[in-house]
C-alpha cells in the first residue's frame, strides 16, 4: 500500500493535483503528519471535502479494523501540512490544524460525506469502529497574534532542537568500542525530528512569502540549507545503519551540529523581528 501511495503523490505533485486510475475525479489532496512514534514527517492521499474555511477529510481506512496511521499521528500532534491543486495547475502547500470533530457535529458531517459518495457508507458498514471526520484549519498568518504564535513555536523547537543535539554529542563523548542501543535510538530520533521539523517549516515559508515578499531571498536560502542539513542527517543515519563506532561518528555530529547552530541563528535573526516586532 505505501508504494501505491507514493505513486499517488508523485502523480499528484507533477499533475497540480490530478490523478489517474481509483481517484480519477475525486477531490483529493495530500496530508503530511508528524510520525507519533518516529517523528518523521509521513505523506498520505486523501478525499476530502471544502466546508468554509476548513477542509475535511475521513479516517475511513477502507473500512478497515483500525484507524490509518495519519489519525494516529495527528493526535499527537494536530499541527499538519496540506498539499492541494488550483485552478491553475500548480500545487499549493500550506500548514493547518487538525481538530478531531465530535457527537452530533461528526455525524452530520460524515452522513453528507455518505450522500455525496456512497462508498463511505460502505466502509463504514465493514467497520465496528465510528469512522471519524477530521477538520483541517490553514493557518492565517493575516493574525498578528498567529504570527507571535508561529514565532514563539519557532524559538521553542530551535531550543529542543539545540539541547537534543548537545546531549547526543555528550553520550558520543565515551570510550565504548561500539555504539548502545539507547544511544542509536536517540541519534535516530533526532534525525527524524530535524527531517520533521524542516519539513513543516518548508510548508510555513510558503505563506511566510506571500505575506512578506521582502523575504523571498532570506527564504530561499533558509529552504537550501534546510536541503543542505537533510543530506547531513541522510549521511548521519547511513552511518548508523553500517554499525558506525562512537569515534566515527562524533565528528559527524559535531559538524552537523555547527551547520545547525548557524542556520537556526540565521533563521531567528531574520524571521523573529518581522513574527514578533515586540519581542
Amino acid at each position: 500500500m505505501s508504494g501505491f501511495n507514493q505513486q499517488v503523490i508523485e502523480e499528484f505533485r507533477a499533475r497540480g493535483g490530478r490523478v489517474g486510475g481509483m481517484f480519477e475525479g475525486a477531490s483529493l489532496l495530500l496530508l503530511t503528519t508528524t510520525g507519533a512514534r518516529s517523528g518523521r514527517a509521513h505523506t498520505t492521499p486523501a478525499v476530502f471535502t471544502r466546508d468554509g474555511a476548513r477542509l475535511l477529510v475521513y479516517a475511513s481506512n477502507a473500512g478497515g479494523p483500525r484507524h490509518p496511521a495519519w489519525f494516529h499521528n495527528l493526535r499527537a500532534d494536530a499541527q499538519v501540512n496540506v498539499e492541494l491543486g488550483t485552478l491553475e495547475g500548480t500545487v499549493e502547500r500550506f500548514p493547518a490544524t487538525a481538530v478531531v470533530t465530535e457527537g452530533e457535529e461528526r455525524d452530520r458531517l460524515f452522513a453528507e460525506q455518505c450522500a455525496r459518495d456512497p462508498s463511505f457508507a460502505a466502509y463504514q458498514a465493514a467497520t465496528d469502529r465510528p469512522i471519524p471526520v477530521v477538520a483541517l484549519h490553514p493557518t492565517d498568518l493575516a493574525d498578528p497574534a498567529r504570527l507571535r504564535a508561529v514565532a514563539a513555536h519557532l524559538v521553542t523547537v530551535h531550543d529542543e532542537l539545540r539541547a537534543e543535539l548537545a546531549a547526543l554529542r555528550d553520550g558520543l563523548e565515551t570510550t565504548a568500542p561500539a555504539l548502545g542501543r539507547g544511544l542509536a535510538r536517540h541519534c535516530l530520533t533526532l534525525c527524524g525530528a530535524l527531517h520533521a521539523h524542516h519539513h513543516n517549516e518548508d510548508s510555513v515559508f510558503d505563506l511566510l512569502e506571500r505575506r512578506f515578499p521582502e523575504l523571498s531571498g532570506p527564504l530561499d536560502r533558509m529552504r537550501r540549507e534546510h536541503r543542505a542539513v537533510a543530506r547531513a542527517v541522510d549521511e548521519l543515519e547511513a552511518l548508523l545503519a553500517s554499525g558506525a563506532t562512537p569515534a566515527t561518528l562524533r565528528p559527524e555530529v559535531d559538524r552537523l551540529s555547527a551547520r545547525l547552530e548557524e542556520h537556526f541563528a540565521y533563521e531567528e535573526s531574520r524571521l523573529l523581528p518581522l513574527l514578533d516586532p515586540g519581542a
